[in-house]
């Protein structure tokens, strides 16, 4: 009798809409604005923008400043990648503040000094800072707060915060490279002349250490063994704030001169690109071994562009192009939208497996189509997107097994052009290896108002270990590592000066019937758009709220090649959450998948879903991380 209640219970449970599930962290509410990033801290300094009287942009952008002043798992000279939906204009505007590859960073030039890639980190993996000019851009074009209200939280944080466990524990494990660059190591190892260097790393109550919170003592004891600042010390970037200040008085001076907001704020970007930052920046990069001249500074512009779109079931899906893998979400779409995904079961064998095979697909292409589309050769935009390419895609996909030979297709014939890279395509193949996967670092920032501005930012570079620029404080971008020197890996991704890598970083806005649906991004590398595919369908497909979508669990293909590090790939790999039943475990091993687990899957996911029923707001920010959302 007991085991008939416990069968009917569990049919009872597998019978309630995936939308009863409950979630371990609450959606938000809001009616007049939304704010989401990394970090507590980075979300209060979005909502001190709202109640100055800011906009979603303000918001944003002063969110993406202090998430760089605290490290999250970004610094100020990295890269930031934007859509913005413009409510006057019914429009959706994309942000390119990506760096470019430095004077003399040339294929020849790294091949010379027997690398196959450019370093994952140091000075030669730097391209030029691209998050200044980009947070600055889209204030003074979209934003109604001045540049000093909008780095005023940012700048106090650099004079002082209380630094929290995840990058204090960062400075200490990577303190072996931050102390071969002289201006990190001044930053972000208060402790070293005091502290004893060969001591064991001291671990923090939050990371999963032993040590009470309470204890003084022992406290005191965690500071003695680090040579970088411990969780909740006051950790203080005085040349950061210096420079930050710079910005804002330069935007005081042009004021003063009569300059209308714009106006002023553009003074304050050609300081940074063209005046004693700048100079500062390419001394102190090329004194430690780096490329970077005054003319990269002041040729780099932001671009502002018109993003890429696809239509799934009736939602309009934007993307940035494709100096971003943000396509590849595009084309999974595409790939999927004629399959009944619904009828098969959320995160059943066969709805796992053939997710895999369209990512696999998407993501092949991506590997060898995707590069910077300001220089040649032009990349097949119009035939990667098209559906009819899709549909051929989606021919390919073996009901019954992993096919871990998947290559990239010719979408050329789809937008009535010939395929200049034949011969490459024959040659091309997977790049197994043993890769380390990147599924951390970075942030994602969502901002919304209830004037209807939204913005979904994915910014990220100039992670610990970073290279500091001198006595800006600006920890420099690793981004070069994502180029090749091999044109046979990719054509349109080999690097030469002044060209733009391709990146992992990925925003996204959807619409529906014309007007705001969702916004949503995650940090994660490769797995960026394979936690945002899932989670778009979690929404779509099977119902989950926003909230019960940012946190469900996601599966991470590691069959493409990775963009950063060493460019390996393992197919078949896929981690799957520790939760997965053992007869889908099963399947998918007959399947040919080799399976990894973890307990948390979803991403760190960031989202707002728009309640057009009730004219409100909903956030999602997952569980997998310290992400944090405030709304009112």
């Amino acid at each position: 009798m007991k085991s008939f209640r416990v069968v009917c219970l569990l049919l009872i449970v597998s019978a309630l809409p995936l939308s009863a599930q409950r979630t371990q962290k609450p959606p938000l509410h809001g009616r007049h604005w939304m704010a989401i990033t990394g970090k507590p801290l980075g979300a209060t300094a979005g909502a001190m923008m709202f109640q100055k009287g800011g906009n979603a942009v303000d918001a944003a952008a002063a969110m993406l400043a202090a998430t760089c002043t605290m490290w999250d798992t970004l610094g100020w000279g990295g890269e930031t990648q934007a859509l913005i939906y413009n409510p006057h204009t019914k429009k959706v505007i994309g942000i390119n503040a990506l760096g470019v590859a430095p004077t003399g960073a040339t294929a020849e030039f790294y091949r010379s000094k027997g690398m196959s890639y450019p370093p994952e980190y140091g000075p030669l993996s730097a391209v030029t800072p691209g998050t200044p000019g980009g947070l600055m851009v889209m204030v003074a074009e979209y934003g109604k707060l001045s540049l000093a209200d909008v780095l005023a939280p940012a700048i106090q944080m650099a004079d002082g915060y209380a630094i929290e466990a995840q990058a204090a524990d960062t400075i200490e494990r990577q303190k072996k490279w931050l102390k071969q660059w002289p201006y990190s190591a001044k930053v972000m190892l208060p402790h070293a002349k005091s502290g004893d260097a060969s001591a064991a790393t001291a671990t923090s109550p939050a990371a999963g250490g032993a040590t009470p919170a309470h204890d003084r003592v022992a406290g005191a004891l965690a500071v003695a063994q680090r040579e970088g600042p411990a969780p909740g010390e006051i950790f203080r970037q005085p040349d950061l704030a210096a420079m930050l200040s710079k910005l804002v008085e330069s935007e005081k001076q042009a004021l003063a001169r009569g300059r209308s907001r714009k106006e002023a704020i553009y003074a304050a970007y050609d300081r940074f690109y063209k005046g004693d930052i700048a100079k500062e920046i390419a001394r102190s990069t090329q004194e430690q071994g780096g490329l970077i001249t005054t003319g990269d500074l002041a040729r780099w512009q932001v671009r502002t562009e018109e993003p890429v779109m696809t239509t799934y079931k009736g939602i309009d899906v934007y993307k940035l192009t494709v100096w971003t893998q943000g396509p590849a979400m595009l084309q999974a779409l595409n790939i999927l939208e004629n399959i009944d995904l619904r009828a098969m079961g959320y995160n059943s064998a066969r709805y796992i497996h053939t997710v895999y095979q369209a990512i696999s697909l998407a993501f092949a292409d991506r590997d060898f189509y995707y590069g910077d589309p300001y220089f040649p050769p032009a990349e097949p935009v119009l035939g990667l997107l098209s559906k009819d390419y899709a549909k051929e895609r989606a021919k390919l996909i073996r009901a019954d097994h992993n096919d871990p030979a998947i290559a990239p297709g010719d979408p050329y014939p789809y937008q009535r052009d010939t395929n200049p890279f034949t011969d490459l395509l024959r040659k091309w193949s997977t790049s197994p290896g043993t890769p380390d996967p990147h599924e951390g670092g970075t942030t994602s920032i969502e901002a919304a108002d209830a004037e209807g501005w939204v913005v979904s930012v994915t910014p990220s570079g100039g992670w610990i270990p970073a290279v500091i620029a001198g006595n800006t404080g600006i920890g420099l971008s690793q981004r070069a590592q994502s180029f090749t020197v091999d044109r046979a890996e990719n054509p349109y991704n080999v690097i030469e000066p002044g060209k733009r890598p391709h990146v992992t970083l990925t925003p996204t806005l959807a619409l529906k019937d014309g007007a705001p649906f969702l916004a949503f991004a995650v940090q994660g590398g490769d797995t960026q758009d394979q936690n945002l595919l899932q989670f778009f369908l979690n929404v779509v497909e099977f119902g989950m709220t926003v909230q019960e979508a940012s946190e469900a669990a996601n599966f991470n293909s590691s069959q493409m090649r990775t963009w950063l590090g060493d460019h390996k790939s393992q197919p078949g790999r896929v981690l799957l959450s520790e939760s997965t039943p053992p007869w889908v475990r099963s399947e998918l091993r007959r399947m040919g998948y080799d399976m990894t687990f973890a307990e948390r899957t979803s991403g760190p996911i960031n989202a707002i879903w728009f309640d057009r029923a009730h004219g409100t707001m909903w956030g999602g920010s997952s569980n997998h991380g310290e992400d944090y959302g405030i709304s009112w």
